[in-house]
Order: structure tokens, then C-alpha cells, then sequence
């Protein structure tokens, strides 16, 4: 089995660079793909309370056969659960339904400025991570200013910052100030929902070149930026192909390529203005 890269995160604990989203699949089919990708050789899934099949991979995980101390997970807090007391209780909602003892990551899912709990929310984090429920906190689009606000209140800094990342939104702010504050980046939409970025002219060059398809070149240009990614797709076909990553390298030139493909363009909401319960 292809053995996949590992970050080590802030406080030490070491996490898979390439993981298996389930943004979106339904909970009755969550256990099979997750089951799937498990078989595939993915060793990091990530799921969130407001997907609604954090019990479809707790069952995978329970019928996988693989030792815990071998999976990484990280689930997500759903904006309505935002706040010290309801952050706790959220917490214990998604490890019954994932039938877990401990959570590998937990992430605040978006920073909903207008509700202004993220502070609170994430001194709930940190009594998590203190108590030992959770061996890694982090928080999910967070822009930078969102960031230096939490870190100006926290006494831990987050591990991860999970953004929407891609060629056409490279998001080169965010990666500078994760990278300065030693906050791993991790890009959800990887491959901008497919779509035109696959068809676009240099990534489809490259592609040939190489002989992989569109959406490994993709995948391989994150990784060796240093981005864990994590793609989702529903069709064994496509997960196993999302994970042979490892049998070529692009150039710097290659990697240099794709930075003029940045558009700003974004595929989800903008987390300034996203505030949704």
C-alpha cells in the first residue's frame, strides 16, 4: 500500500496529508464509500455535524477492522452550536454518533462573524483538548483577521485552518499567515467541484504530459504546496484514482504553471459574510 505523507502539526500530533472528505453523501451511504476509501488505503476521514453522516463513519470505522490509534478523524462545529455550554454538548452529540472515546481533530466549522461566539466556542475547544477528548483543535474558514482575533483570546493556537483551496482560489493570504503561525492549511473544495478547472487548458497540458487525469494533477500540484486535501467522491473508481498520487512529481515550473489560474473564484460561501444557523 502506498504509504501517504504525514504533517506533523503545532502541538506534535502527526496527521495524514491526504484524507477522504464526505461533504454531502447521504448517512445510508456513507458507511460503503467510507469503506471504500478505507480499503483504498485513506487513513484520515473527514466529516461534520451539519453533513448528517457522522454515524455512517463511525460505522465504517467499527467494521473496518483497523486499529484506532491508525484512522484520523475530524468532525466539524455547526454554526447553531456556536458557544461555551452548546459547544460541549455538540462535542458529545457527534462522538456518540461516530461511537468514539476520542476525536482525532475538531473544527470550528465557519467563524459567522455576525454571531460573535468564536472566542467563547473555541475556550470550549480548549477545555476539550485539555481534558484529552480531542488530541488536535482547529477551525475551518477562518480568514485572517478572524484568526488573529481567537489567537489574541486563546492559549492554544489552532493546528488547522481548513479553507476552500484550489487553483482558482489559491488563497495566498491565508496560506501566508497559517504558514507564519504555524497553522497547517487544509483545502476542502480541492478540485473546485470539478467543473471547468479540470477542462482548463494548462491543468488538461499537464495531464497528458504526465499521463494522469486532470484531477490528480491537481491533487499532487496541493500536495507539494504543503496543503492536506481532502477530496470526496462517491464512486470507487474515482476514490481510488484521488489517492494514486505518489507515482510522479511536477516540476517547479509545472508548479509554477497553475499560479496564474488564480481567480478569486469561489465555489462556497465567503466567510466574511457567511453566517448561516
Amino acid at each position: 500500500m502506498t504509504s501517504v505523507p504525514v504533517i506533523e502539526l503545532n502541538n506534535g500530533v502527526r496527521m495524514p496529508q491526504l484524507g477522504y472528505g464526505v461533504f454531502q453523501v447521504p448517512d445510508d451511504e456513507t458507511a460503503a464509500v467510507v469503506k471504500t476509501a478505507l480499503e483504498t488505503g485513506y487513513r484520515s476521514i473527514d466529516t461534520a455535524a451539519v453533513y448528517g453522516n457522522e454515524k455512517g463513519v463511525g460505522q465504517a470505522i467499527a467494521e473496518s477492522g483497523i486499529a484506532r490509534d491508525e484512522l484520523f478523524v475530524t468532525t466539524k462545529l455547526w454554526n447553531s452550536a456556536q458557544g461555551y455550554d452548546s459547544t460541549l454538548k455538540a462535542f458529545d452529540d457527534s462522538m456518540a454518533k461516530l461511537g468514539l472515546e476520542q476525536l482525532d481533530l475538531y473544527l470550528i466549522h465557519w467563524p459567522t462573524p455576525e454571531r460573535g461566539k468564536f472566542v467563547d466556542t473555541w475556550k470550549a475547544f480548549e477545555k476539550l483538548y485539555a481534558d484529552g477528548r480531542v488530541r488536535a483543535i482547529g477551525v475551518s474558514n477562518f480568514q485572517p483577521a478572524h484568526l488573529e482575533r481567537l489567537m489574541d483570546a486563546a492559549n492554544v493556537v489552532p493546528a488547522v485552518n481548513q479553507v476552500e483551496l484550489h487553483p482558482y482560489l489559491q488563497q495566498p493570504e491565508v496560506r501566508e499567515f497559517d504558514t507564519k503561525n504555524g497553522i497547517a492549511t487544509e483545502a476542502w473544495s480541492p478540485l473546485a467541484k470539478g467543473g471547468s478547472l479540470l477542462g482548463d487548458p494548462v491543468v488538461a497540458e499537464l495531464a497528458v504530459k504526465h499521463s494522469r487525469t486532470p484531477a490528480q494533477i491537481v491533487l499532487r500540484w496541493h500536495l507539494q504546496l504543503g496543503n492536506v486535501v481532502i477530496p470526496k467522491s462517491v464512486t470507487p473508481s474515482r476514490i481510488e484514482e484521488n489517492f494514486d498520487l505518489f507515482g510522479f512529481t511536477l516540476t517547479e515550473e509545472e508548479l509554477d504553471s497553475l499560479t496564474p489560474l488564480d481567480r478569486g473564484e469561489r465555489t462556497g460561501p465567503d466567510p466574511d459574510t457567511f453566517n448561516a444557523a
